[in-house]
């Protein structure tokens, strides 16, 4: 639903710009160049939190998440590029692959580099799970597509996993500046914290992309019988 009827709206929003690039010579490669430099620095802005910044401050988490989300752009920019500039080429699409896969890697780096720094370590866990799954999500469906398999069966896709760690992360800072790093509810029985706004969607998505990625290995064993 998201690629169907999201990603049709930001096109419309996108496509002039889109033009623009396109009079101006801008290659899809570059675009791609972009968006991986884009993840490079959220990851710095992670660990710079880390080392500078206090357990309470989630600030750096919220500026993070707002860069994620504005690589992710990029990410769709690429390949909108191609197609409309009829710059598609077999190593445009290799190129965007290996660099997607490097730009998820540094966020993630980032990510668990300053839940670890501030002690958030089960948090840190959830992490790194979700950096697996994320990576095998994609690696899954290129092995299928490689053996003739069609297989993008599954939820946890790549703009799915931009959206909710970019918008968990932008929400955790700004929780955490309205109403602090900590609240008590429910009459001082329940200790939450602002961090979990970011931690709790991240451990669902470590959840639902590893399922994402065996779902697809069982699709792709359905089909591969099949033939």
């Amino acid at each position: 639903m998201l690629k169907q009827y999201g990603q049709q709206i930001i096109y419309k929003v996108i496509n002039p710009f889109i033009e623009l690039l396109i009079k101006a010579g801008v290659s899809p490669n570059t675009i791609t160049t972009i968006g991986l430099i884009l993840n490079f620095l959220a990851a710095i802005v992670l660990i710079i939190g880390a080392e500078t910044g206090e357990r309470g401050d989630h600030s750096y988490v919220g500026w993070a998440g707002a860069i994620i989300l504005f690589a992710g752009l990029f990410d769709m920019m690429d390949g909108r590029l191609a197609r409309m500039g009829k710059m598609e080429s077999k190593f445009g699409a290799l190129y965007d692959s290996v660099l997607d896969r490097y730009s998820e890697m540094f966020m993630f780096l980032g990510i668990c580099y300053y839940l670890v720094s501030h002690h958030y370590f089960m948090s840190s866990v959830f992490a790194f799970v979700a950096m697996i799954g994320s990576i095998m999500v994609s690696y899954t469906r290129a092995r299928a597509e490689g053996l003739g398999v069609n297989c993008s069966v599954g939820w946890m896709q790549r703009p799915e996993r931009i959206l909710l760690v970019g918008i968990s992360a932008i929400a955790c800072g700004i929780t955490s500046y309205f109403w602090g790093p900590d609240r008590i509810l429910l009459f001082s029985l329940i200790n939450f914290e602002a961090i979990s706004v970011f931690v709790f969607p991240i451990a669902i998505l470590s959840v639902m992309s590893n399922i994402t990625a065996l779902r697809r290995l069982e699709h792709s064993r359905r089909a591969l019988m099949d033939k």
